[in-house]
């Protein structure tokens, strides 16, 4: 369903509706994009655990291929006129287990784990207001100060930092950072969402 279906600005990008419509042809289905998206984020984790400013820099380019494969899949999906029946399950439950494969492994590697762990179930959470406000009638609600978009961003700004001031500082402030600026804004979104869906069914 459209009302579903996150706004995002580069899906009318020449890039992405040239590289959406090649996939489509290839018969790559949006579901097998969306388990690679889980891919690039296992191996994402994995690199931020290795403290080198490469592994680092490594680890930002998979956020970034994991976006691009959350971008495809809907296009292929929708626009490629490749839906299936699990469509929105593959939809949902791979970025779930893409974002706990980055969030707990950033805070590992800012010294503070237990940042990591809150990080992946706030932004867990978040997900699970949207999906509730859709599941009794309404619109998903997908804005928020740290919606998906804006945690990989954080993330990806982060890494690049990072593996600047790794070498030499030898600290990991903008991990730690980004680690508290990721919870604390979740935490914030879904406040808001959550107030959002309190209004809309008051009105209703």
């Amino acid at each position: 369903m459209e009302s579903a279906r996150r706004p995002i600005a580069s899906r009318s990008s020449g890039w992405a509706i040239a590289l959406a419509g090649r996939l489509a042809r290839a018969g790559v289905t949006p579901n097998s994009i969306s388990v690679a998206s889980v891919g690039f984020a296992a191996l994402g984790g994995a690199l931020l655990l290795v403290p080198h400013p490469l592994a680092w820099i490594g680890a930002a380019l998979c956020v970034q291929a994991r976006l691009v494969c959350n971008l495809l899949d809907g296009m292929v999906a929708i626009e490629g006129g490749m839906k299936t029946p699990t469509g929105a399950l593959y939809n949902e439950f791979p970025d779930r287990i893409a974002d706990t494969l980055f969030l707990v492994p950033l805070g590992y590697a800012a010294g503070l784990p237990w940042l990591g762990w809150a990080c992946a179930l706030l932004a867990a959470l978040t997900a699970y207001v949207r999906v509730f406000g859709g599941s009794v009638g309404l619109a998903q609600d997908f804005s928020g100060v740290m919606a998906k978009q804006r945690r990989m961003a954080a993330l990806t700004l982060a890494l690049v930092i990072a593996a600047i001031e790794l070498p030499l500082l030898g600290t990991r402030w903008a991990l730690l950072a980004c680690g508290a600026v990721i919870t604390l804004g979740s935490l914030v979104t879904c406040v808001t969402r959550s107030q959002g869906i309190a209004r809309a069914l008051t009105r209703a």
